[in-house]
């Protein structure tokens, strides 16, 4: 089974992207923000993260940065899950280390062609 860390400010948002990976095969834990997921000592037990960007604290682009200088994770499939849909704002989302980006409101199909 495919484990996936969910991490956003927003109870709600987390739990439709648990429910919606939950039903399709996947282990889903969630995480209330950037402090948190990156406090986690069991990282290395994910294969995804889906990662909002706009978040109080530590920022989603802050968290994928400082996930990817960690050799350790390097293993990691990071999914921006955002409301910025502007190309130009994708791109400098995707340069900071992201693998995919899925925009909000997400759908099942959405989420499962990114991941």
């Amino acid at each position: 089974m495919k484990r996936i860390l969910i991490v956003d400010d927003i109870s709600s948002n987390r739990k439709i992207a648990s429910v919606i990976l939950s039903k399709n095969g996947w282990d889903t834990v969630e995480s209330e923000g950037g402090p948190d997921a990156l406090g986690r000592d069991d990282l290395n037990s994910f294969s995804h993260i889906l990662l909002d960007i706009n978040m109080p604290e530590v920022d989603g682009l802050e968290v994928c940065r400082r996930l990817r200088a960690d050799e350790q994770l390097g293993h990691l499939r990071i999914v921006a899950y955002t409301a910025h849909a502007m190309e130009h704002e994708q791109d400098e989302i995707m340069a900071q280390g992201f693998d995919a980006i899925v925009t909000k409101p997400i759908s099942v199909a959405s989420l499962l062609a990114v991941l």
